[in-house]
């Protein structure tokens, strides 16, 4: 990976810290207001909502004026509409219409941010680079509430001021690129792919958010929840490095590895809907944890090799928000169904995202430009 791949992917990580620090960021906030984290539940909740809605219309107006270009707008945008948050701090109303504001232009960023990667890499790196961007993820994932813990003795505002920053740091990274058109191409199939979105956040919500009750389970306490999703996030990230070795000497078409991977997790899965003690659900969490990097990876490529150049963003953004979805339905699941169920739904929604992609044709691939030095 040269130069540029680094300077993309720290941008990129910057386009994702302010996500992870926003739940534990408005709770604090939330508290230091009202004296309770019930608001910053809504705040989340109102967040995710104008995510998702928006991921679609801001992903199509990033194809059409440009995504690096867009992106940089977007990310000014959302630090001001943070630093607004942190001014209007005293009124919780106004503090909701902030974070709407700040979700409904952050929607369509991490579809922006994907679509760019293949105009900093080579076509024959693009694999490799997936991979390795599949594990540094994990690290943001962990590393959000640490910076917020990190953040927080400085004031209840501060950390809200942290993702503003950081929007604003991943602006200054947005790399040049030449604009790029594909030759050829057309809107493919994504929908068996949007549900392979769906069902891979769906089976993993189901065991990350019922984390702490699975450690219960098997006889362990609260604090059993770090070492759940410690197996789950270390097995991701071994099966993320090992990807990025072996994957681009595969030659199995993307579709069979989404196929085989996504039963490889539903059968995680239901090792963990069993896991009655603690070398079942280990195994059940290493079982999902190894195939996630490679799916996600696997998935990646595919869209990027296969969506024309001027709708990439509006692609990836609608399966970034596929998955979302998926990943509310999971959280929604653990809370009404049994422990045992709430894992083998997700399993079966993996199932039917593995058959959905087997019974779809090959798609026609469009040109990947890399821009000349």
């Amino acid at each position: 990976m040269d130069r540029r791949y680094w300077r993309w992917s720290a941008g990129a990580q910057l386009v994702r810290l302010p996500s992870m620090m926003a739940p534990l960021a408005f709770a604090v906030l939330a508290t230091q207001v009202t004296g309770s984290y019930r608001l910053g539940g809504l705040m989340m909740a109102v967040f995710v909502a104008a995510e998702v809605i928006a991921a679609g219309p801001v992903g199509r107006l990033l194809d059409r004026i440009g995504v690096a270009r867009g992106l940089r707008l977007l990310l000014v945008l959302c630090a001001v509409s943070l630093v607004a948050l942190a001014l209007v701090s005293a009124v919780p109303a106004v503090m909701v219409a902030c974070v709407v504001v700040t979700g409904a232009l952050g929607g369509g960023l991490a579809g922006g941010v994907r679509a760019l990667l293949g105009s900093v890499v080579k076509p024959t790196s693009l694999e490799r680079a997936t991979s390795i961007d599949a594990v540094i993820v994990e690290i943001v994932v962990v590393g959000g509430p640490l910076v917020v813990a990190l953040l927080t003795p400085f004031g209840g505002v501060v950390p809200v001021l942290g993702m503003a920053g950081s929007y604003l740091f991943a602006a200054l990274l947005v790399p040049q690129v030449a604009v790029s058109r594909s030759r050829g191409g057309s809107w493919p199939r994504i929908g068996p792919w949007l549900f392979c979105a769906f069902g891979f956040g769906h089976l993993l919500s189901t065991i990350e958010v019922a984390s702490l009750p699975l450690g219960q389970r098997v006889g362990g306490g609260p604090a059993t929840a770090v070492l759940v999703v410690a197996l789950l996030t270390g097995a991701s990230v071994l099966g993320g490095i090992c990807y990025a070795w072996w994957g681009p000497r595969l030659r199995l078409d993307r579709r069979v590895r989404a196929v085989l991977l996504l039963v490889g997790m539903a059968v995680g899965a239901v090792l963990v809907a069993f896991g009655w003690n603690w070398p079942m659900l280990a195994a059940g969490l290493v079982t999902v944890g190894v195939w996630t990097g490679p799916l996600n990876t696997a998935m990646s490529v595919h869209l990027q090799t296969t969506l024309p150049a001027d709708r990439r963003a509006e692609g990836f953004g609608l399966v970034f928000t596929a998955q979302a979805a998926g990943f509310a339905l999971g959280s929604l699941s653990v809370s009404v169904l049994p422990l045992t169920a709430a894992p083998l739904l997700g399993a079966f929604s993996a199932l039917i995202a593995a058959a959905c992609i087997a019974a779809t044709p090959v798609a026609k691939p469009v040109t990947v430009e890399y821009p000349p030095r």
